[in-house]
């Protein structure tokens, strides 16, 4: 325990065991994707962004981490391109020259950016994990009802830790994980739901 109840809370999702299919940015190392101390960047990164928002106003959940998003920058719908925009302390994690980057993190961080709400918004994950087809760690899949429940304690402590006065599910699978926690909902920006979500969100936002 650090006393810091953030910190301690990024530390139990790194020292959370995933099962196979299931790559937790913050502990696991893929030797021929990660530089060797990506795990440590990674959780650095988290931890800077966390200390950037004490009080946000919302906390946006989506489903689980991209492998062009999360899995390398460690932050929900945010991309090692958008890393190095903002910065130190922000680094990138992957081998990858230039990094990686996301489309569905661009949408959101547009989002946030046109609003002035960068900084006082919260980026987060009903999975804080990578789930992946066997033998494809660079492909996503959907996150199985197991996993959802296991990331779920995270995000219900984020909420708690937070206390922002809104928490917005981005697609289904947030929506359901977060339940009663969510004050609304919009798309998921994937798979043509890109227009949809922007509408969405500047609405509840504004």
């Amino acid at each position: 325990m650090t006393g810091d109840p953030l910190a301690d809370l990024v530390a139990d999702i790194a020292a959370c065991a995933t099962p196979a299919g299931l790559v937790n940015p913050l502990r696991d190392l893929g030797p021929a994707l990660d530089r060797p101390d990506a795990p440590t960047v990674r959780r650095a990164n988290v931890l800077a962004y966390l200390a950037e928002r004490p009080a946000p106003v919302a906390v946006l959940a989506g489903e689980a981490m991209g492998w062009r998003g999360g899995r390398f920058s460690g932050i929900a719908f945010t991309s090692e391109r958008q890393l190095a925009g903002w910065g130190p302390p922000y680094a990138a994690s992957s081998l990858r020259e230039g990094g990686w980057t996301e489309s569905s993190a661009t949408i959101i961080h547009g989002v946030l950016e046109e609003a002035g709400l960068e900084r006082r918004v919260v980026l987060w994950n009903s999975v804080p994990f990578h789930p992946h087809p066997p033998g494809r760690p660079l492909a996503n899949r959907a996150p199985r009802r197991g996993e959802v429940e296991l990331g779920r304690p995270f995000l219900a402590r984020l909420v708690e830790l937070l206390g922002p006065a809104q928490v917005i599910a981005v697609g289904r699978v947030a929506e359901g994980s977060l339940g009663d926690l969510a004050t609304g909902r919009v798309r998921h920006p994937a798979q043509g739901g890109a227009t949809e979500c922007r509408k969405g969100l500047r609405r509840l936002l504004a």
